[in-house]
């Protein structure tokens, strides 16, 4: 879907920007496209290929090699509105003297047929944790500081496992600063059967030490209760799952993941049932 979303991106209305594509392991045509892409000299285009990590790995390769002041990720099956990176230098030059205050902006996510992904935003900024602990719903397009994401370490890649979620850095980064809100929608977005968010149990299977390592900071940066309990359960599901025998010990919330072994087994044994279901068990 790549021509999809390039065309998308040659018909924005302001065109300062690096259109930068991680080629994370593809076997397919992936390179004789893009440079097609750059042959016409119509972006400008940084490509980059790397042996398969994951999405993680392909945003820790991003963010190493990312000279622009903001980024932002699309997905090759999503596009952009013609105006939307216009309206987002607009939002993010309109914050003068307050950019430093925050870590970036989230703007809104919406169908092909223009319909918004979840609600929009009622205050002026939000935390991306707060925006979903107030009520907000749906995917957002997080548009981050280059340097704030940066601050924080690397996704960690863990042998044998192609997922971490992104939401490491996010949470990390809303504990220092606040997101900038642009009600306008900036991307357009297929959601395609095949991928991560409708495949979660297969993925907690396949991927249980990444998993683990995402619930472990949700124990220790999240400001809702029932969120870290939540994490802890999982953690423990998790913990089963990759057999770590050390689980209690390399807990940030020892008392509570002891408490929650029996919840924490029978999720473990729930995500079994369901990977059976989403198609067939992932053995290692």
């Amino acid at each position: 879907m790549l021509p999809r979303l390039y065309e998308s991106l040659k018909a924005q209305t302001n065109q300062d920007f690096v259109w930068m594509i991680i080629n994370d392991g593809s076997s397919d045509h992936t390179d004789e496209v893009v440079q097609g892409f750059i042959d016409e000299k119509v972006l400008e285009i940084q490509y980059i290929k790397q042996k398969n990590q994951g999405m993680h790995g392909a945003h820790n390769t991003a963010y190493e090699n990312c000279k622009t002041v903001l980024n932002t990720c699309v997905d090759d099956d999503d596009k952009m509105p013609e105006n939307a990176v216009e309206v987002i230098l607009e939002k993010w030059n309109s914050l003068g003297e307050k950019q430093n205050k925050y870590s970036g902006i989230i703007a809104l996510d919406a169908h092909f047929d223009g319909q918004l992904i979840g609600t929009a935003f009622s205050t002026e900024s939000t935390t991306l944790e707060d925006f979903y602990l107030n009520g907000g719903s749906g995917d957002k397009k997080l548009i981050y500081r280059t340097e704030i994401m940066n601050k924080y370490p690397k996704y960690p890649i863990f042998e044998g496992e192609k997922y971490v979620g992104l939401g490491y850095k996010y949470l990390w980064a809303d504990q220092d600063y606040e997101l900038a809100t642009l009600n306008k929608i900036v991307c357009l977005v297929d959601y395609q059967p095949e991928g991560s968010s409708n495949n979660m149990w297969r993925q907690y299977y396949k991927n249980p030490k990444g998993f683990a390592f995402i619930r472990k900071q949700g124990m220790l940066l999240s400001k809702s209760r029932k969120k870290r309990l939540l994490d802890i359960i999982h953690y423990v599901s998790h913990s089963f799952k990759s057999r770590n025998g050390r689980f209690i010990a390399e807990s940030p919330r020892k008392f509570l993941t002891i408490a929650m072994i029996p919840l924490g087994f029978v999720l473990y044994l729930y995500t079994i049932y369901q990977n059976k279901k989403q198609g067939g068990l992932y053995h290692r």
